[in-house]
C-alpha cells in the first residue's frame, strides 16, 4: 500500500537468495554484525501480542497455532496498523499476506457499508486464497464480510450478489472489478484500504 509518487515499482526487484552473501564480500563490519544480532533477538524475542492487536485477532491467530511473527511481519505490521502505506516484498511462505490482512482487519470498523477494503490480485485461484486468510484471521469479529470477484463467470452473478450486499471486504481481478466499478454495481466511495497482492504481476497482466 503506498503513494504511486513515492515509489515506481519498476523499482522492485526479484528477490534472490545470493544478494546477500554477493553484497557482503566476507566478513561484516562489527558494527553491521551487531546490528544484525540485534535485530534477530529482537524479533525472535517478539510475538503477535506486542502489536497491540483486537483481542479477537488475537485469538485466531492461537487458533492457528502462530506465535511468533515473520520477519517481514515483524517489520510491516506495525507500520500498517497506523495507517502508514507499505511496499513489501519477500520471498514465499514468510507470510506478507497475514501483513496487509492483519493490518486491514485491525483498523476495520465493524457496520461501516462496504466496501471498505479493496484487494487486487492478478488470479482467481489467488483471490479465494487472500478471502480464505480473511476468513480465518475475522472468526471472531462481528458483522466482517468478504466477496470475491474476477473473470469467466457471468458478470450479471456479481452484479446480482452485489444488490443483495455488498461486502465490506471485496478481492478480486482488475478486470472484474472495473466492470463493476463502471457500471455502478461496486460503490467506491467507502473504500479506505486498497492492496495490490504481487503488484508486479498485476502489470504484467495488464499489459
Amino acid at each position: 500500500m503506498a503513494n504511486k509518487d513515492e515509489v515506481d515499482i519498476s523499482d522492485l526487484t526479484a528477490y534472490d537468495s545470493n544478494d546477500e552473501d554477493n553484497a557482503t564480500h566476507g566478513e561484516r563490519k562489527p558494527e553491521e554484525k551487531k546490528k544484525t544480532d540485534d535485530t534477530y533477538v529482537s524479533l525472535h524475542s517478539a510475538t503477535f501480542k506486542d502489536f497491540v492487536l483486537k483481542p479477537e485477532l488475537l485469538k485466531a491467530i492461537a487458533d492457528c497455532g502462530f506465535e511468533h511473527p515473520s520477519e517481514v511481519q515483524y517489520e510491516c505490521i506495525p507500520q500498517a496498523i497506523i495507517g502508514t502505506d507499505v511496499i513489501c516484498q519477500a520471498k514465499s511462505g514468510m507470510g506478507k499476506t497475514a501483513v496487509f490482512v492483519l493490518s486491514v482487519l485491525q483498523q476495520l470498523q465493524t457496520g461501516t457499508p462496504g466496501p471498505v477494503c479493496l484487494v487486487l490480485c492478478h488470479t482467481r485461484e489467488l483471490a479465494y486464497q487472500i478471502c480464505a486468510e480473511f476468513d480465518r484471521f475475522k472468526k471472531y469479529l462481528d458483522g466482517v464480510s468478504t466477496g470475491v470477484f474476477y473473470g469467466g463467470i457471468p458478470v450479471k452473478t456479481h452484479k446480482d450478489s452485489l444488490k443483495k450486499a455488498v461486502p465490506q471486504i471485496v478481492i478480486g481481478t482488475p478486470g472484474r472489478i472495473l466492470q463493476l466499478a463502471e457500471d455502478g454495481d461496486l460503490p467506491m466511495k467507502n473504500i479506505k484500504f486498497f492492496v495490490l497482492d504481487e503488484c508486479d504481476r498485476i502489470s504484467k497482466a495488464l499489459k
